[in-house]
């Protein structure tokens, strides 16, 4: 099972290599896309997974303000 830094290495690796292919003159459209959608449904991966473990430990810490911002944050990831 990944660890969520492991999730975010290979966001970091698949951008990276989007990075090289439009520093690149010949772009692959479809390499780029494609990609891109990779990064995209880990990012989407990522949140869920740390949403999962640490979301209620970051709204039993947060007071006042950002305990608001969080729920909020919350309910808008859930409509998603």
């Amino acid at each position: 099972m990944k660890t969520n830094q492991q999730r975010v290495k290979n966001v970091i690796g698949q951008l990276q290599g989007v990075e090289k292919m439009l520093a690149e003159k010949q772009i692959d459209c479809l390499k780029v896309i494609t990609q891109l959608k990779a990064a995209k449904s880990a990012i989407a991966s990522l949140m869920e997974k740390y949403l999962i473990s640490e979301f209620g430990c970051c709204i039993h810490q947060a007071k006042g303000k950002n305990r608001e911002q969080l729920k909020k944050i919350m309910s808008e990831m859930i409509k998603q």
